[in-house]
């Protein structure tokens, strides 16, 4: 029997149906993804689910006594009260039993008096009663990994942190239903681990939206798809649902050319007049008729999202180089004695926890920030494009549209002055959403809002602090292939692990202690180097540095796909292979020719050397050609 049943649910913001006679049944222990455009419905299919929302047509059923707990996309929550007060909310009627008792107990432990003891007995003793002490250490426990402060107050928190807390409060309800909107948003690597296997071991039923791949191939046993209007469902793993919808896509494009061929073909019938008007053809002309508003209701796929940075002229060969640079608040030591030279082309990503000083560093390479010893020289010609979603706030009273206009009806990009309405469209935003507020946008398209001003910027050196939170799943890859492409110098910030793999060149490792060491390779090198230095868990542990450390103690081998670079040399080596093969004969030949030897014996030793490397060139090549081909697209 289902937990939740959607029963030919629709509902409409605007002139096209956001979901359209959906059908959806969530079972005990499964674990399932929702996935979607921006703006396809994947947030209002949640709040539908919670009850929070009505369906415009059709009905929503939830099992008697279903207790269920929702995190939300965007961050509501402000109050002077405790994190842990917030929190154990979640725990129902016993909330008040325990977060009077550890309220109590901080206040005993600052200043005890007679009365304080009497009530923090009372308060145990209820406690033993009830059980509460181990509904008390869920709580801490799940504060401890989700690295929150118990006892501040959540207005002092920032909105990344407050959402922390909100996702804490639905994992210690231990609900039947958990729907989470983008968990892993602001969580550092070491947490999202720690919620993929807690997720994974979960009792009840998970519905959750998510843009990390990661995450999603690990936790997901089922995935939900809701495409223009349409809600499918496809069992298995994310790797899987790629595959099939591929095919279930290419296979609707062959079906809607057989519909088109045959629509025409009739069209064609009905203008020869008189025959298609006898009575005897009058069903043909019904169907025909049906035809054309099957075809007119029809929703296209929307386009992709097509992403061009603006490119400033080029800088110089060294980009910026830091010497032995410092920098501490109060008494903690942020960055200790850092050294790194960054070159012009380096696509460089920063790993750590939260807290470890990422943003810090980056203020420093750009001068935003003076270091407390060492020295920071920028190198010639250097223009930054800085993503900062904490700092680049957007007006939420105005349009799209005056965002980017900025009061012109032109951006130029690239040297060329486009209309506003053009170049938001390249962004997915037609131009009826274009006069939208800004307030009016869901967190991936105010996301895109973002970059596409970003991108009008002329820059060299681009700067991206968290840049993947709330991108669709298409718009991710395709800003990963565009950063892939990228000529210019990147800096990254990211908890995609995904991402960093399939962008990144080397990697700056937050260790603890100020200490930031450089690796070569994304994510899983750096894993995998530390792995074989001492261990994974050791070496995870101590960058997170999170109480009670999450991380696996071994490290799967999990096979990722191909990124869009990797795509595309496959693509290429087959002729490279080929040409080199011909280099090979051509070079055989001549050395077995009986003039070869006849030359100068530099000429001989440099066609030797020639021949020498074109062979291990070759061999490279078909290595390299096997170990991408026997990995997923």
């Amino acid at each position: 029997m289902p937990l939740v049943a959607l029963d030919h649910v629709s509902v409409a913001f605007g002139h096209l149906p956001l979901l359209d006679q959906a059908m959806l049944q969530i079972e005990r222990g499964e674990r399932v993804s929702v996935v979607g455009r921006n703006g396809a419905g994947k947030s209002t299919l949640l709040r539908m689910m919670s009850g929070e929302q009505p369906p415009d047509a059709g009905s929503v059923w939830t099992e008697p006594g279903l207790r269920m707990a929702r995190l939300d996309q965007d961050v509501p929550c402000s109050t002077d009260r405790s994190v842990f007060d917030i929190v154990s909310e979640g725990l129902g009627h016993l909330s008040e039993l325990v977060a009077g008792y550890h309220r109590t107990a901080v206040t005993v432990a600052e200043a005890s008096t007679p009365a304080l003891l009497d009530r923090l007995g009372r308060l145990q003793h209820e406690l033993d009663e009830k059980d509460g002490w181990r509904i008390e250490q869920r709580v801490e426990l799940v504060l401890s990994h989700l690295s929150l402060p118990s006892d501040a107050s959540v207005d002092t928190l920032s909105g990344g942190w407050r959402r922390r807390v909100l996702l804490a409060r639905a994992l210690v309800a231990e609900p039947d239903v958990l729907l989470l909107d983008e968990p892993t948003n602001h969580l550092d690597i070491d947490a999202i681990i720690w919620l993929e296997e807690f997720l994974s071991e979960y009792p009840g039923a998970v519905v959750f939206v998510t843009h990390d791949r990661a995450f999603l191939q690990r936790v997901a046993t089922r995935i939900v798809d809701i495409d223009r209007g349409r809600l499918t469902s496809w069992p298995g793993d994310y790797a899987t649902y790629l595959k099939r919808k591929d095919d279930w896509l290419a296979d609707e494009a062959v079906a809607r050319d057989k519909f088109d061929k045959r629509l025409a073909d009739e069209e064609a019938w009905l203008r020869q007049g008189v025959k298609a008007r006898r009575t005897r053809n009058e069903g043909r002309v019904r169907a025909l008729m049906a035809m054309r508003r099957e075809r007119a209701a029809r929703r296209e796929q929307v386009g992709a999202v097509r992403l061009q940075i603006e490119r400033a002229q080029r800088s110089g060969q060294m980009v910026i180089e830091a010497d032995e640079v410092s920098k501490a608040f109060g008494p903690t030591q942020v960055i200790r004695t850092f050294s790194a030279r960054i070159m012009r082309g380096d696509r460089i990503g920063l790993i750590g926890s939260n807290g470890a000083g990422k943003t810090t560093l980056l203020r420093l390479l750009l001068g935003e920030v003076a270091p407390d010893a060492g020295e920071v020289r920028r190198g010639a010609n250097v223009e930054v494009a800085y993503y900062d979603q904490q700092r680049e706030q957007l007006d939420p009273e105005r349009t799209v549209y005056d965002t980017i206009g900025e009061g012109n009806d032109t951006v130029t990009v690239n040297g060329r002055a486009r209309h506003v309405n053009a170049y938001l469209r390249d962004f997915l935003f037609p131009p009826e959403r274009a006069q939208s507020p800004v307030k009016s946008l869901s967190g991936g398209e105010r996301n895109r809002l973002l970059l596409a001003r970003l991108f009008t910027r002329p820059a060299n050196l681009l700067v991206f602090d968290e840049p993947t939170n709330d991108l669709d799943l298409e718009t991710l890859e395709l800003l990963e292939a565009q950063l892939v492409e990228w000529l210019g110098t990147l800096l990254l910030v990211s908890h995609d692990r995904a991402f960093l793999d399939n962008v990144v060149t080397s990697t700056f490792v937050f260790e603890g202690d100020g200490r930031v060491e450089e690796y070569v390779g994304g994510y899983q090198d750096w894993l995998q180097v530390r792995s074989g230095a001492s261990g994974a868990s050791a070496g995870l542990a101590e960058v997170s540095k999170a109480p009670q450390g999450p991380w696996p103690a071994e490290v799967p081998k999990e096979r990722r796909r191909l990124s869009y670079k990797e795509r595309r040399e496959i693509e290429e080596l087959p002729a490279r292979i080929e040409a080199l093969e011909a280099e090979q004969r051509a070079l055989g030949g001549a050395i077995a020719d009986r003039e070869f030897y006849k030359q100068g014996a530099a000429a001989i030793a440099a066609a030797l050397e020639r021949a020498k490397g074109v062979e291990q060139d070759l061999s490279d090549l078909y290595a390299r050609w096997d170990a991408l081909d026997s990995r997923p697209r």
